[in-house]
């Protein structure tokens, strides 16, 4: 099922679990999005690397503070889906699932964004609160490649912001946003994708590197 199909689909979204682990925040992506060098500058390169319980799949945790509250981190296997094809998966859909009260920050790769929207509507239908970081900005603009973060912040009504993992670019501005992470308002992304144009929330952020103006 595409990704239009999977919107417009007649599936009712998961339950939100709102309790507990508010304080953590799972870095959600594809594989080679960038998710381990933006997890050692969120968490200053400090990290406890396990096995989850009962495999053999890594799973990376460390601290941020930000906003004067510690949050604990964890860098949740690469995956393309949370329907699993493969440990890695299977840890990652584990991993949301046990933590859905969290922050999820979706990380999507600035030079192929297409392939990470999947995964990012899966986090939504789980109804997350939810922001999105669109890394390897730099990459994008060696490949001459424009990102309309503007257009996709108002599409998905979260706060969207572009970083480069690899030389520090827009780091500041992701951990100023995670107290705005959003639960998507899958009618309204529907509503626009239609066309209709119902206004984001107003909290979003307006000009700290989330790429929305106007």
């Amino acid at each position: 099922m595409g990704l239009r199909d999977r919107l417009f689909s007649s599936g009712s979204a998961a339950p939100h679990a709102g309790s507990g682990h508010e304080g953590v925040l799972l870095l959600i992506g594809n594989p080679n999005v960038g998710k381990s060098a933006l997890f050692n500058r969120l968490t200053g390169g400090s990290a406890t690397v396990s096995n989850y319980p009962g495999t053999t799949v890594d799973v990376t945790r460390g601290s941020l503070i930000a906003d004067h509250q510690a949050r604990e981190v964890i860098d949740v296997p690469g995956a393309y889906s949370l329907e699993p094809r493969d440990a890695a998966e299977e840890v990652a859909a584990r991993i949301v699932g046990e933590y859905s009260g969290a922050v999820a920050l979706v990380v999507l790769d600035a030079t192929r964004i297409e392939r990470g929207l999947y995964l990012l509507l899966q986090v939504l239908e789980r109804r997350m609160r939810t922001a999105v970081a669109v890394n390897m900005i730099d990459a994008a603009h060696a490949k001459g490649i424009l990102v309309d973060t503007a257009a996709l912040q108002h599409l998905l009504g979260l706060p969207v912001v572009t970083t480069a993992a690899t030389t520090g670019e827009g780091i500041k501005d992701l951990v100023g946003i995670l107290h705005k992470a959003q639960v998507a308002d899958l009618d309204a992304v529907r509503d626009r994708i239609a066309g209709k144009t119902p206004e984001p929330p107003a909290n979003l952020p307006g000009c700290a590197g989330c790429g929305r103006c106007g």
